[in-house]
């Protein structure tokens, strides 16, 4: 994916496209699993971790990627699918692998509804599924 293709995609989010952004967008565009803030640390030379972190939750605000806590103590960081609100019905199942440590989303499972009491205001629903992925069930 282009610059310019990238800066699309923030934009359409109102998000400015700065050097930092586009190489963060970049580099999630490229992975097939949820990256941690040290995982994408890691993947740059020179990074200051403060920059990258307010850069993940800047896109995390603007529903650009959401956060998934798959139980290992780290959030991880998944682009969000286009359209999408972050909303409990936009919602997906995750699979953490616990073998290999990776987290995947999997888009083509939704949540399943809940029937909460009236007394209750749903904010956010969380469902991971732990096992082993593919590469590893070998």
């Amino acid at each position: 994916m282009d610059g310019k293709q990238l800066a699309n995609i923030l934009e359409a989010r109102s998000v400015k496209p700065t050097a930092m952004r586009l190489l963060v967008l970049d580099t999630l565009i490229r992975q097939e699993a949820a990256v941690s803030l040290s995982d994408l640390e890691g993947r740059f030379d020179k990074v200051d971790k403060v920059t990258l972190y307010r850069t993940l939750k800047t896109f995390e605000q603007h529903k650009i990627i959401h956060s998934i806590d798959d139980g290992t103590g780290s959030a991880k960081y998944a682009l969000c699918s286009e359209g999408c609100e972050c909303s409990p019905g936009d919602l997906h199942v995750h699979f953490h692998c616990q073998q290999c440590k990776r987290t995947f989303c999997l888009t083509d499972y939704a949540i399943p509804a809940v029937n909460l009491s009236e007394k209750f205001v749903l904010k956010e629903i969380n469902m991971v599924l732990k096992g082993f992925c593919d590469a590893c069930s070998d």
